[in-house]
């Protein structure tokens, strides 16, 4: 009987310890009233980090701030779905992973809609339009440059994974160099001169020049360009209609002249402008 009572309470112990370990390792889900959305952090006037507070900016866990046109796109969806925005800082490249893995509900970061990122993610619809660009140094051998045809010959690259890298192609002639992680990158290789330029969206153009006095961007007209405005949507993951359809008609209310004004807000507030 005593052996009984023993062999009882052994194996009760090993129950009581098993549902500890288990109440120690059991995931713990994000609350679903959190909306996260993933950006670079470092694509200005897209988005950027900062140091000081403002009444635009979010809260990065590093006590750091995030800020930029994407931001307060992100800003106005979380709070017309009722939601607690958290921006959760990413690599450009790693963007699309951290949306399937759940790490991230959203990709705010002037990412392009193409079929072969519609294998893997849904997209809303339009929320930001510009045109292409080639930055270049301002007393370089391009500063004059009127089309792309002027480029023949010309190092040119573009952030990898991105149609700019693409449109590179429809320069005559060009040495299309490697692809670079980000801006910061390829400002550094123009200003040391391993590359002839490269290719960026007007605003992200606007502020390498603002941060980088010895730099400027050429802008073409009508047919002597890139012959197309770059869209940039939100990524969301596949098979999430109801969220997209809330989305589309939250970005219906943000009218063209009020996205102009925000990036260009954004643009005049950008901590390289100080």
């Amino acid at each position: 009987m005593k052996k009984s009572v023993k062999i009882l309470s052994l194996l009760l112990c090993i129950a009581l310890l098993t549902a500890a370990i288990a109440g120690c390792t059991k995931k713990v889900e994000p609350s679903s009233n959190v909306l996260r959305v993933g950006m670079e952090c470092e694509f200005p006037p897209h988005n950027w980090t900062q140091l000081t507070e403002s009444s635009y900016t979010i809260k990065m866990p590093d006590n750091t701030y995030v800020d930029g046109y994407d931001v307060q796109i992100a800003k106005k969806i979380a709070s017309e779905l009722g939601r607690e925005l958290e921006i959760v800082k990413v690599e450009w490249d790693g963007l699309p992973a951290s949306l399937t893995s759940k790490k991230i509900d959203l990709i705010i970061a002037g990412m392009t809609d193409t079929p072969e990122r519609r294998e893997t993610l849904d997209f809303t619809d339009i929320y930001w339009s510009s045109d292409l660009v080639i930055v270049v140094k301002a007393d370089g051998p391009y500063a004059n440059a009127t089309s792309l045809a002027d480029f023949d010959g010309a190092k040119i690259t573009a952030q990898m994974d991105t149609l700019h890298y693409d449109m590179i192609d429809k320069i005559p002639n060009v040495q299309k160099e490697q692809a670079m992680a980000d801006f910061p990158t390829m400002l550094i290789a123009l200003s040391s001169d391993k590359i002839d330029g490269y290719v960026a969206e007007r605003p992200a153009a606007i502020s390498a020049g603002i941060s980088n006095p010895g730099v400027k961007f050429i802008a073409f007209e009508g047919d002597n360009g890139f012959g197309e405005e770059m869209p940039v949507s939100i990524g969301l993951r596949k098979g999430e209609t109801d969220l997209c359809n809330k989305i589309n008609e939250i970005l219906k209310g943000i009218s063209v002249s009020d996205r102009q004004q925000m990036m260009a807000d954004a643009v005049e507030r950008q901590p390289l402008n100080d």
